[in-house]
């Protein structure tokens, strides 16, 4: 527990009634009278609490406040990013009741119950408190911003998607049929759509970025990813996939009768007070069909260019490309490595006042004003490449094509790079140097790929380290033997680091990730062993132009800096090799 004031007695009930934060806080002289006067008629206009007002304002942080009200209180002020909570005596407290009175159970001390409030100033909240909990509560004090993060963290949804599955498979018996979906479509408190928001509210509150709905023998696996990982939510009766699976489609204005054929829509959600939109994907499997359901939030934005993590060195020449009137600059990874927020923040960095941009995609994920974007329809046949042409029609300054799927699309492109054009795009490839061949292997022609390609920018996803419980890690044999294939030596450059696991990571040692870039800059030498179609020459060259500068040795830096662990940084190497 971190505190100020640990030696001191906590207090059991807070010595609150004499007490008013406004006059705390400009006894310790952390506002003026003025200011306390000018808030509360604000607060008296708005209804918005004072430390509310006071933060917004930013005339105090929520630590500084936290801070001087846990002195005040003689309670202990706890920081939950390196508190042990434990799952257990965080669930005594129902979410429902933590999140309403702002309330966490950090642990027990002796008989009574050790509980974290962002407002511990609230008599009435900690009258409810000790009604709920049946125990005697102690009071700890916390920044609010923490104590939401903590609530994201541990009241996951299990129990109340698996009580909902329940109730789904009581409703609807041994068999799920056309009639009674329709019945329900419009029915807001019907099981299924209760269970389905249930599992989108709880997918939205652990950065999910993808749900897959799965039928097995016996069961229904749910399952999110998050950083990049697969991880089960719950187990259900397999009978209520088909109701779920036919919501969805209904939502996504699908074929509900149609079960032996793929099927992709795409709905939006409000959800917690933001907008997500889900691109859904139906799979026609062995026990029914699996559906996996990508989650776009509207609040996330597009982030530029400086703020995703790009080497300063990739960065400078990638804008300085971005200046130029024509040519074309692909991202290449796998799919889910970032590349369309990698693009996207390429466009944020050009002046669409200025310049036409248009963008060609399938889904449009991020809708931008200033852009004219065009969501491809292979149905209608509005393929890329038709649009491409129509595109060129259009004046275009700058061009955002999703993919080069096809011959055909990549040759367009590549003649619009040609013909005063600046064309972004992807591919699926496994590096920057073997981008070009890919494109020849397409059926493009040489002289099109060397006169058009300017940069190939290749990326991958690495999961980074919990700060909170970074701790010191000897490499094992197996990644003392690839740090040799590295750099020739088993000695660490420094010492690697991991997070152990704590509350702030849910024990898995890892929070977020980040991109791992590396960048092919075409030249004259490059130019012409493409033209003359000689990987030998082309790939020698480049090796010599990238040594050193592979997203291999990329990842290999973070390690060093303690962004990510040697573990993260072999699987990267392994997947590019």
């Amino acid at each position: 527990m971190s505190s100020s004031t640990e030696s001191e007695p906590i207090s059991t009930v807070p010595q609150r009634q004499k007490l008013r934060l406004g006059d705390v806080l400009v006894q310790q002289k952390l506002i003026s009278e003025e200011q306390l006067k000018q808030t509360l008629e604000m607060q008296r206009t708005t209804g918005k609490k004072l430390g509310r007002l006071l933060i917004d304002a930013n005339v105090i942080t929520e630590e500084a406040l936290a801070n001087i009200l846990a002195r005040q209180l003689r309670a202990p002020f706890v920081n939950l990013k390196s508190f042990p909570l434990k799952t257990e005596m965080v669930h005594l407290l129902p979410e429902s009741h933590a999140r309403r009175f702002r309330a966490l159970v950090l642990g027990e001390r002796g008989e009574d119950l050790l509980v974290a409030m962002a407002d511990p100033l609230d008599l009435s909240a900690y009258d409810e408190l000790t009604k709920i909990l049946k125990r005697t509560v102690q009071i700890a004090v916390v920044a609010e911003s923490q104590l939401s993060a903590a609530f994201d963290r541990h009241y996951r949804r299990t129990d109340e998607i698996s009580g909902l599955a329940k109730a789904l498979e009581k409703d609807i018996g041994d068999a799920v049929d056309f009639g009674t979906l329709q019945a329900t479509a419009g029915q807001e408190g019907a099981p299924v759509v209760r269970l389905l928001q249930s599992i989108f509210e709880d997918a939205v509150q652990c950065g999910a970025s993808d749900v897959h709905l799965e039928p097995q023998e016996n069961e229904l696996v749910v399952r999110s990813r998050i950083d990049g990982i697969l991880q089960t939510q719950t187990h259900a009766d397999k009978r209520i996939a088909a109701a779920m699976t036919q919501r969805l489609k209904l939502m996504a204005s699908l074929d509900i009768s149609e079960k032996r054929l793929p099927q992709d829509g795409r709905f939006s959600l409000r959800l917690r007070d933001s907008t997500v939109d889900v691109r859904l994907s139906t799979l026609p499997c062995q026990y029914g069909e699996s559906v996996v359901m990508r989650l776009l939030g509207h609040g996330s934005g597009v982030r530029r260019l400086d703020h995703i993590n790009m080497p300063k060195d990739i960065l400078e020449r990638f804008k300085e490309i971005l200046g130029r009137s024509s040519g074309m600059v692909l991202v290449t990874g796998p799919t889910g490595s970032g590349k369309t927020t990698t693009l996207y923040a390429a466009l944020a960095e050009i002046d669409s006042e200025r310049h036409k941009v248009i963008t060609v995609e399938d889904p449009v994920e991020f809708r931008l004003p200033g852009l004219t974007q065009v969501q491809v329809n292979d149905k209608i046949d509005l393929s890329f490449a038709r649009v491409l042409r129509a595109t060129l029609r259009q004046d275009p300054d700058v061009i955002l094509v999703g993919e080069m799927r096809d011959p055909e699309t990549a040759e367009i492109g590549l003649r619009a790079a040609v013909t005063g054009h600046m064309v972004l795009s992807t591919l699926h490839t496994r590096d920057a140097m073997s981008t070009p061949f890919r494109l020849l292997d397409m059926g493009v022609a040489p002289f099109m790929v060397a006169t058009s390609l300017q940069a190939v920018i290749a990326q991958r996803l690495v999961r980074v380290n919990c700060d909170t419980c970074l701790e010191p890690h000897t490499p094992t044999p197996q990644e003392a033997a690839w740090l040799t294939s590295m750099i020739g030596s088993d000695e660490p450059v420094a010492r690697p680091m991991r997070g152990r696991g704590c509350s702030a990571c849910n024990g898995c040692g890892y929070i977020g990730r980040r991109g791992v870039y590396e960048m092919l800059e075409m030249d004259s030498v490059l130019a012409q062993a493409t033209t003359r179609s000689d990987p030998t020459e082309f790939m020698k060259h480049a090796r010599e132009k990238m040594k050193g500068k592979t997203m291999g040795f990329r990842a290999l830096d973070l390690v060093w800096r303690g962004k990510t662990t040697m573990s993260e940084a072999m699987r990267l190497s392994s997947e590019i090799e």
